[in-house]
């Protein structure tokens, strides 16, 4: 039994995420391009038509933009509060439209996600968990504060999305405006290294194997940095800091924790594995 799990892309310049078991696949988030989205599944030697439906965190543009296009051509459909949906500007097939709610359980095939409400500063935003029998994956990104909601179900997850947006220092001494850098520290922006850090050194339980930090700013973060700073107190997890300029490799999470890194940006008929063996 597994999950697998990829970034199609992370950061201010798009948002997409990847979680399937052995037969569907979800998307949460779409921020980047179809067509982008395409060549980047198609490198992972991942299959569109395995997608099954694509989830929508909150209405900024690095989250949505491809979802239109997305939606319409391979017929997905797309889980949004209706608040969301109303101050998006999405323009999207009626029958494709599947409004949620909080801590509601929407089942897509043997995948079981449900969302929870984060601090940010969008009408109506939302993290979201993935379960698989056994397995939890979590996807944390946009979040300007460190809640209880956040806390508790970080320690049920075998993997994680969790974001970690910029540094203290860089961010106080970089030429963002005073206004923005308010925005961004300000409770409903994003969430800091220290503050992710002190998430996973507090809260990770003993069975998360990997952890992909998200949503790096360009400006105000450093890819290396980060993953120092985190790989330092990691123990048997493995630290992937997700890029904004290409997807990570996939990688399937069992939960007995032991983990294999099944692509390495080559498609999988490559390493002479088929997908659907898995498990």
């Amino acid at each position: 039994m597994s999950l697998f799990i990829a970034s199609l892309n992370s950061g201010s310049n798009g948002n997409c995420y990847y979680v399937a078991n052995q037969h569907e696949a979800i998307l949460v988030d779409a921020g980047i391009s179809c067509r982008e989205t395409e060549k980047r599944m198609q490198r992972l030697g991942l299959s569109m038509q395995n997608v099954k439906a694509i989830f929508v965190s909150h209405e900024h543009h690095d989250h949505i933009r491809g979802i239109p296009v997305l939606s319409k051509k391979y017929q997905i459909p797309v889980y949004i509060t209706t608040n969301t949906l109303s101050h998006g500007s999405l323009t999207l097939d009626s029958h494709l439209i599947r409004p949620f709610k909080a801590h509601e359980e929407i089942r897509i095939g043997d995948l079981c996600v449900s969302a929870f409400s984060k601090h940010h500063d969008a009408i109506d935003p939302h993290s979201f968990i993935i379960k698989y029998n056994s397995l939890t994956i979590g996807v944390f990104t946009d979040i300007g504060t460190v809640c209880e909601r956040l806390i508790s179900h970080f320690k049920q997850c075998h993997a994680a999305f969790l974001e970690a947006n910029y540094d203290d220092e860089l961010l106080t001494k970089g030429s963002y405006p005073y206004h923005l850098k308010m925005r961004i520290r300000g409770g409903k922006g994003h969430l800091s290294n220290a503050q992710a850090l002190d998430v996973f050194k507090a809260h990770k339980p003993s069975f998360m194997s990997h952890l992909l930090l998200s949503h790096l700013s360009k400006d105000n973060n450093c890819p290396n940095l980060v993953k120092e700073l985190f790989s330092g107190c990691a123990g048997n997890t493995e630290v992937v800091v997700a890029s904004r300029y290409e997807e990570t490799a996939v990688y399937q999470i069992h939960s007995d924790s032991s983990t294999i890194r099944i692509n390495m940006g080559r498609p999988l008929e490559s390493m002479n594995v088929q997908y659907s063996l898995f498990s």
